[in-house]
Protein backbone atom coordinates (compact mmCIF):
# COMPACT_ATOMS: atom_id res chain seq x y z
CA UNK A 1 0.00 0.00 0.00
CA UNK A 2 2.99 2.30 0.53
CA UNK A 3 4.22 1.91 -3.04
CA UNK A 4 5.18 4.98 -5.07
CA UNK A 5 3.88 5.04 -8.63
CA UNK A 6 5.16 7.01 -11.62
CA UNK A 7 2.22 7.82 -13.89
CA UNK A 8 0.98 10.34 -16.41
CA UNK A 9 -1.71 12.25 -14.51
CA UNK A 10 -4.40 14.42 -16.03
CA UNK A 11 -1.98 17.37 -16.00
CA UNK A 12 1.65 16.23 -15.97
CA UNK A 13 3.95 13.32 -15.01
CA UNK A 14 3.43 12.55 -11.36
CA UNK A 15 4.46 10.52 -8.36
CA UNK A 16 1.45 8.99 -6.61
CA UNK A 17 1.22 7.13 -3.31
CA UNK A 18 -0.89 6.64 -0.19
CA UNK A 19 2.24 7.65 1.80
CA UNK A 20 2.89 11.40 1.62
CA UNK A 21 6.07 11.23 3.72
CA UNK A 22 7.60 8.87 1.15
CA UNK A 23 6.71 11.31 -1.66
CA UNK A 24 8.24 14.27 0.20
CA UNK A 25 11.40 12.26 0.90
CA UNK A 26 11.81 11.37 -2.80
CA UNK A 27 11.30 15.02 -3.78
CA UNK A 28 13.76 16.12 -1.07
CA UNK A 29 11.33 18.47 0.69
CA UNK A 30 10.18 18.79 4.32
CA UNK A 31 8.61 15.48 5.36
CA UNK A 32 5.34 17.09 6.51
CA UNK A 33 4.87 19.46 3.58
CA UNK A 34 1.23 19.33 2.45
CA UNK A 35 0.54 17.44 -0.78
CA UNK A 36 -2.38 17.46 -3.17
CA UNK A 37 -4.81 14.55 -2.93
CA UNK A 38 -6.32 13.31 -6.19
CA UNK A 39 -9.74 11.69 -5.85
CA UNK A 40 -11.70 9.57 -8.31
CA UNK A 41 -15.11 11.16 -7.71
CA UNK A 42 -17.09 13.82 -5.89
CA UNK A 43 -18.34 11.09 -3.54
CA UNK A 44 -14.76 10.31 -2.51
CA UNK A 45 -14.06 14.04 -2.09
CA UNK A 46 -16.99 14.31 0.34
CA UNK A 47 -15.28 11.78 2.62
CA UNK A 48 -12.39 14.22 3.10
CA UNK A 49 -13.86 17.70 3.01
CA UNK A 50 -17.06 19.71 2.93
CA UNK A 51 -17.26 21.80 -0.23
CA UNK A 52 -18.44 25.34 0.66
CA UNK A 53 -21.97 25.87 -0.67
CA UNK A 54 -21.01 28.87 -2.85
CA UNK A 55 -18.43 26.79 -4.74
CA UNK A 56 -20.20 23.44 -5.24
CA UNK A 57 -21.06 24.06 -8.90
CA UNK A 58 -17.55 25.29 -9.68
CA UNK A 59 -15.91 22.26 -8.04
CA UNK A 60 -18.30 19.88 -9.80
CA UNK A 61 -17.57 21.34 -13.26
CA UNK A 62 -13.85 22.03 -12.91
CA UNK A 63 -11.31 20.14 -15.00
CA UNK A 64 -7.58 20.06 -14.27
CA UNK A 65 -8.19 22.32 -11.28
CA UNK A 66 -6.96 21.96 -7.71
CA UNK A 67 -8.88 23.55 -4.86
CA UNK A 68 -7.45 24.40 -1.45
CA UNK A 69 -10.31 24.08 1.04
CA UNK A 70 -10.87 26.07 4.24
CA UNK A 71 -9.33 23.20 6.25
CA UNK A 72 -6.04 23.80 4.35
CA UNK A 73 -6.08 20.54 2.38
CA UNK A 74 -5.93 20.55 -1.41
CA UNK A 75 -7.84 18.20 -3.70
CA UNK A 76 -8.36 17.62 -7.40
CA UNK A 77 -11.21 15.51 -8.76
CA UNK A 78 -9.74 13.64 -11.73
CA UNK A 79 -11.88 13.56 -14.86
CA UNK A 80 -9.31 12.39 -17.45
CA UNK A 81 -10.36 8.87 -18.53
CA UNK A 82 -6.87 7.40 -18.82
CA UNK A 83 -5.68 8.62 -15.42
CA UNK A 84 -9.03 7.84 -13.81
CA UNK A 85 -8.72 4.22 -14.94
CA UNK A 86 -5.61 3.96 -12.73
CA UNK A 87 -6.89 6.08 -9.82
CA UNK A 88 -10.21 4.22 -9.44
CA UNK A 89 -8.32 1.21 -8.08
CA UNK A 90 -7.24 3.33 -5.10
CA UNK A 91 -10.13 5.87 -4.78
CA UNK A 92 -7.60 8.56 -3.74
CA UNK A 93 -3.85 9.10 -3.70
CA UNK A 94 -1.37 11.80 -2.79
CA UNK A 95 0.03 13.27 -5.99
CA UNK A 96 2.97 15.50 -6.82
CA UNK A 97 4.98 16.28 -9.94
CA UNK A 98 7.65 13.73 -10.81
CA UNK A 99 10.74 15.83 -10.21
CA UNK A 100 13.06 16.88 -7.42
CA UNK A 101 11.74 19.98 -5.70
CA UNK A 102 12.47 23.03 -7.85
CA UNK A 103 13.85 21.03 -10.79
CA UNK A 104 12.56 19.87 -14.20
CA UNK A 105 11.29 16.36 -14.93
CA UNK A 106 14.11 13.89 -15.60
CA UNK A 107 12.65 10.59 -16.74
CA UNK A 108 15.68 8.41 -15.89
CA UNK A 109 15.78 9.76 -12.31
CA UNK A 110 11.99 9.49 -11.88
CA UNK A 111 12.00 5.86 -13.03
CA UNK A 112 14.84 5.04 -10.62
CA UNK A 113 13.08 6.27 -7.44
CA UNK A 114 9.64 4.63 -7.78
CA UNK A 115 8.31 1.16 -7.02
CA UNK A 116 5.88 0.88 -9.97
CA UNK A 117 5.84 2.53 -13.41
CA UNK A 118 2.39 2.98 -14.93
CA UNK A 119 2.77 3.86 -18.60
CA UNK A 120 0.06 3.94 -21.25
CA UNK A 121 0.07 4.90 -24.94
CA UNK A 122 0.44 8.60 -24.03
CA UNK A 123 3.91 7.98 -22.61
CA UNK A 124 5.24 10.60 -20.19
CA UNK A 125 5.09 14.33 -20.86
CA UNK A 126 5.24 17.52 -18.84
CA UNK A 127 1.89 19.16 -19.35
CA UNK A 128 0.48 22.38 -18.01
CA UNK A 129 0.16 22.29 -14.22
CA UNK A 130 -3.33 22.45 -12.77
CA UNK A 131 -4.99 25.74 -11.91
CA UNK A 132 -5.12 26.27 -8.15
CA UNK A 133 -7.83 28.17 -6.29
CA UNK A 134 -8.13 28.80 -2.57
CA UNK A 135 -11.70 28.63 -1.30
CA UNK A 136 -12.56 30.77 1.72
CA UNK A 137 -15.38 33.30 1.87
CA UNK A 138 -14.11 34.43 -1.53
CA UNK A 139 -12.17 32.54 -4.15
CA UNK A 140 -8.50 33.38 -4.65
CA UNK A 141 -6.48 32.26 -7.67
CA UNK A 142 -3.10 30.87 -6.59
CA UNK A 143 -1.87 29.56 -9.98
Amino acid sequence: MDKVYLAQTDTTVGFLSKNKEKLNKIKQRPINQPILIEVDSLDTLKKFVRVPKNFKKMVRRAKKTTFIYPNGNSFRVVKNEKHLEFLKKFKWMYSTSANKSGERFKEDWARSVVDVIVEDERGFFEGKASNIYKLKKRIKRIR
